[in-house]
């Protein structure tokens, strides 16, 4: 993108730094529990794409894997996983989403005009495999990362047809998301097995992708009393973190998934003990924002793809459970809450989680549907 957005956007991040994590360690003492959300119970049942969803919200179908996107002449692809929103020039915006699909993967970007309407479909990326999530850039570009022992991330342009470039010096590993700070000007990574390590990113040029230093987490103190903080061990791009020397002085964690960065706090989940992350760069402060061992009670399991609103909320995918996307809301307590539920989709996950630029629209996806082949929605409604 300009290199004036760029600035701008960077610019903006740093004016938001104090606000974003001074207010999550103020306003929240404790891990987050169920507790009502801020747009009331999901309703009782199903709309006619079978999405329940609070009282003033709406839904419809965007995509069907195997067919073509309304409108365009392009076929959606199978497995829809990560995906993000870009602004276009026009008013307007795109979609863009991965393929989680071994051999074909690779992503595509679905364009909107400034009142919603589709108007092109296209591919921007292919020759890849396992394209899980990934992350947006500052500067406009979409990560693409590779869910398995030799995946890279690629750089995209999700604005029109193309292809991707090869990030090789992010890393060789199961990569699942990806966030960038752009005040710290560094990228934040989750790898999506057992064992799996937290990355973090510094280019040798910002910021520029092409070269830099690569290093996994160690984390040190107690990440649920808020006190506990992450050193940092160089690895090597090029070899899995599990052949190195590395493994042994980093923390493990359980199934890394969704990354996003928001008001200078990284926030990253960790499926496998079922735990949302908060990570503040500027001062390397870590803690757990919701452990569902504590709540067994908590509607949020399965934690996956994680967005944060224009209101700071944030919004968890599940993977599997009972198919919601769960808010966990600002407050004098962390609260957690059902905030849609999409029914008739058994065996299915929630992916894609994202809002168009003025956060109005959240988009997502049922990555198997109800048949076996994926469903992109878009839900519209009184955000805050």
């Amino acid at each position: 993108m300009q290199r004036r957005r760029f600035l701008r956007l960077t610019a903006m991040g740093s004016g938001v730094l104090a606000l974003g994590s001074g207010f999550w360690r103020s306003a929240y003492a404790a891990p987050a529990r169920p507790g009502p959300g801020p747009y009331g119970a999901i309703s009782g049942a199903p709309d006619a794409q079978g999405l329940r969803l609070p009282a003033g919200f709406s839904s419809r179908i965007i995509a069907r894997s195997g067919q073509r996107v309304a409108g365009t002449h392009y076929t959606w692809h199978a497995a829809p996983d990560g995906g993000v929103c870009f602004p276009t020039d026009d008013g307007g915006w795109v979609y863009t989403s991965n393929c989680e699909l071994p051999l074909v993967g690779g992503a595509s970007s679905i364009r909107f005009d400034g009142g919603g309407t589709v108007t092109s479909a296209y591919r921007i990326l292919e020759g890849t495999q396992v394209n899980c999530a990934g992350g947006p850039t500052p500067w406009g570009s979409w990560l693409s990362c590779e869910e398995w022992d030799g995946g890279t991330v690629w750089e995209c342009n999700p604005l029109r047809p193309s292809q991707g470039q090869r990030r090789a010096a992010l890393g060789t590993f199961a990569h699942e998301a990806v966030a960038v700070d752009p005040v710290g000007q560094r990228l934040y990574l989750t790898e999506d097995r057992p064992q799996g390590r937290l990355y973090r990113f510094t280019p040798a040029q910002w910021p520029s992708l092409a070269s830099g230093t690569l290093e996994a987490a160690k984390l040190n103190g107690d990440a649920l009393g808020g006190s506990a903080t992450f050193s940092w061990v160089r690895v090597s791009a090029s070899l899995p973190v599990y052949l190195q020397l590395a493994r042994f002085l980093t923390t493990a964690f359980d199934g890394g998934e969704g990354c996003w960065y928001d008001g200078g706090v990284i926030y990253f989940t960790t499926k496998g003990d079922n735990r949302v992350w908060a990570h503040t760069p500027a001062t390397g402060r870590v803690e757990i924002i919701y452990d569902h061992a504590l709540y067994p009670d908590a509607p949020l399991r399965g934690v996956d793809n994680v967005t944060v609103s224009r209101s700071g909320d944030l919004y968890v995918a599940e993977d599997g459970n009972d198919l919601q996307v769960c808010l966990i809301a600002p407050g004098r307590e962390r609260t957690v809450a059902a905030f849609l539920q999409l029914e008739g989709h058994a065996g299915s996950e929630l992916t894609g989680p994202a809002f168009s630029p003025d956060g109005r629209r959240l988009y997502f996806s049922s990555q198997r549907g109800a048949d076996g082949n994926g469903v992109t929605f878009e839900v519209r409604g009184p955000f805050r």
